[in-house]
């Protein structure tokens, strides 16, 4: 005898009933609010993005979205719960390429998959980095500090937020391509390298603008570059590093929503659809700028496909410079 799809329901005890309320789930989503678990500290740069963009997303799904800051171990648990969790729409992560791209090279064993266990739903918004220096510091731009650096090769120190942190790669990426060496202090996060700075403990850092514009409105500390293409409008006095020492350097850090891996479709394409609208409203687009961000913005294959791409790169400087976690 053939089975049809409507005798296999029929055979199966409650099969039609089950079938019409996932159905009915998935078109009622949501109905209750979300969660978007953060791997990383409150007031975090990602936090910061997360919390403008969520508000507004809430607007568009008829619910309210949460944020949980669940900090530790480079990102690798709050990850973790986020691969766990039910793939019901839920549960969403807000990661930044750190945890993405480079913490997966940083260990010998992962507890997740990052290309088999979520599902991307969108780029959201570039952080912004910028070279930060004390306002004590003779260094007024990248070029000093390069030619600094080669005058006592390996004694100029730079903080960071810990090995392997996106600091750390930042300067690592900087010192490569500039053809130096540097010392590096690792600091238990990325506040605590920019007040280390801001300290005169250390020499130099690269950090994400959201992190020290305030630190750099009250002078605590000096901006001498920054690491887009072109220059930030909040600073336009501050010269690119690319125009001011070193040709060609680029660097910034994602925000991205993600989902678990296995999330309905409809869902996925429901919250990518809520950041587009989040991202085109004028006021989300200026509470982001006046943090350091830049808002983006993609569709999830785009966002896979950049995440595998800078799996590659990252993972090739990474070993190319022995860098390890903490």
């Amino acid at each position: 005898m053939r089975l049809t799809r409507r005798s296999l329901l029929l055979a199966a005890p409650g099969g039609t009933l089950a079938l019409a309320g996932l159905a009915h789930a998935q078109a009622a989503w949501p109905t209750k609010p979300i969660r978007i678990i953060v791997p990383l500290a409150a007031g975090s740069a990602v936090d910061a993005a997360a919390r403008i963009v969520a508000q507004r997303m809430g607007q568009e799904l008829g619910q309210s979205l949460v944020i949980e800051n669940q900090p530790g171990a480079a990102g690798l648990v709050g990850a973790g719960n986020v691969a766990k969790a039910a793939a019901d729409g839920y549960t969403l992560g807000g990661f930044n390429d750190s945890i993405m791209t480079m913490v997966p090279h940083l260990h010998a064993t992962m507890p997740w998959d990052i290309l088999k266990d979520f599902e991307p739903v969108s780029l959201v918004a570039t952080v912004e980095w910028g070279l930060v220096v004390p306002t004590e510091s003779p260094v007024k731009s990248a070029a000093d500090l390069i030619a600094a650096a080669k005058r006592t090769p390996g004694e100029l120190t730079y903080g960071s937020g810990g090995n392997g942190s996106p600091q750390h790669i930042a300067m690592a990426l900087f010192a490569s391509q500039a053809g130096v060496q540097m010392k590096h202090v690792p600091y238990k996060g990325a506040t605590q390298a920019a007040m280390g700075v801001a300290g005169q403990e250390v020499q130099a850092a690269f950090q994400g603008i959201a992190t020290v514009t305030s630190l750099i409105r009250a002078g605590k500390l000096r901006l001498v570059g920054v690491t887009t293409p072109r220059r930030m409008p909040q600073f336009p006095d501050v010269p690119t590093v690319a125009e001011s020492g070193l040709p060609g350097f680029e660097f910034n850090s994602w925000f991205t929503l993600v989902a678990p891996a296995g999330t309905p479709k409809p869902i996925v394409q429901s919250l990518h659809a809520a950041v587009q609208k989040s991202l085109a409203d004028p006021d989300v687009r200026d509470k982001l700028n006046a943090q350091g961000l830049t808002p983006r913005g993609s569709t999830p294959e785009e966002l896979g496909a950049a995440m595998r791409t800078q799996l590659a790169r990252y993972g090739a400087l990474i070993r190319q410079n022995g860098i390890t976690s903490d």
